[in-house]
């Protein structure tokens, strides 16, 4: 699905790479929005499909349609599970703890709720204890970077919190030796489709390419490649972009995991279309669970 609210260019070069992927691998898409299929939660109304599609590639973040439409038999890629275990950060950092893959020390804000707010912020001396200074708070929804934020000592560390209000957040060491780098390793089908290095030319801590970072294209190390794919397969993902900070030796240390990853910045750097070695995955699987790819139906959501 596309999101019908989220209109760019960017999404619109996102959506090209995929299309022009899917007419290379035989595959005809019809691209629907979450406005076109309302989810009808009594399932009174399914959405007109005609006959079912063979698959749904699913490149949203609306896990109640993405339920919805897995309840109708649908095979989501991503599934909804899936999504929903990358889209809020703090839940992807639970539940990979304890399983070998390193990741900055990482503490999730208490829970408030609309009309209380946070009647005091005594919690954030446990935090500064825990993380010390400066700090990244993150937002635990958000994209592209712009939900995280440097906070450089106790004052900065309350207005961040303040300013995201009851919105869940999370609050995570700061890697000085990463600062402004990054590397990115793109997996599908279990294999690696493709990895960059993206730095920062700005001074921005964070290297994301919609604040102006520039990449390059590289071979992941056996143990950077390893995390990924221990992180990709606890998630149950079928295509994925890890994110990994560098610590001080260089060693990897994940930073995130998407679901829905963006890979314009890929093509561009490497010339690798991600889509690709999707759709190659998304036909393995199909036939192998019995069925053929048919030309005119899948959708792109």
């Amino acid at each position: 699905m596309v999101n019908h609210f989220v209109i760019s260019n960017y999404f619109g070069e996102l959506f090209g790479l995929i299309e022009r992927s899917a007419a290379r691998h035989g595959v005809e898409l019809a691209r629907k929005t979450n406005k076109e299929l309302l989810c009808a939660a009594d399932y009174a109304s399914p959405p007109d499909f005609g006959p079912l599609p063979d698959f749904v590639l699913f490149w949203d973040k609306d896990i109640h349609l993405a339920r919805y439409l897995e309840r109708l038999g649908l095979r989501l890629f991503n599934s909804a599970d899936a999504i929903g275990r990358c889209d809020d950060k703090a839940l992807t950092h639970i539940l990979l703890s304890g399983r070998g893959i390193p990741m900055p020390a990482t503490v999730a804000a208490p829970k408030t709720y609309a009309g209380l707010g946070y009647a005091d912020y005594a919690f954030l001396s446990d935090v500064e204890n825990r993380l010390g200074f400066p700090m990244v708070v993150k937002e635990c929804f958000g994209s592209f970077g712009y939900q995280v934020y440097l906070a450089k000592d106790r004052g900065e560390l309350l207005e961040t919190v303040k300013s995201i209000g009851i919105k869940p957040m999370l609050f995570q060491e700061f890697v000085a030796s990463s600062s402004g780098r990054d590397m990115r390793i793109i997996l599908a089908g279990g294999r690696l489709v493709a990895a960059m290095r993206r730095r920062s030319t700005n001074g921005d801590f964070r290297a994301n390419m919609a604040g102006g970072a520039r990449a390059e294209p590289c071979d992941p190390t056996a143990a950077q490649l390893d995390a990924a794919l221990a992180a990709y397969n606890a998630l149950g993902l079928d295509f994925a972009g890890v994110d990994f900070l560098f610590g001080e030796n260089e060693e990897p240390l994940l930073c995130e995991v998407n679901s829905n990853v963006h890979f314009t910045g890929l093509y561009k750097y490497t010339g690798v279309n991600a889509a690709d070695a999707i759709f190659e995955h998304i036909i393995e699987t199909v036939k192998n669970n019995g069925r053929d790819v048919r030309v005119c139906d899948p959708h792109i959501l």
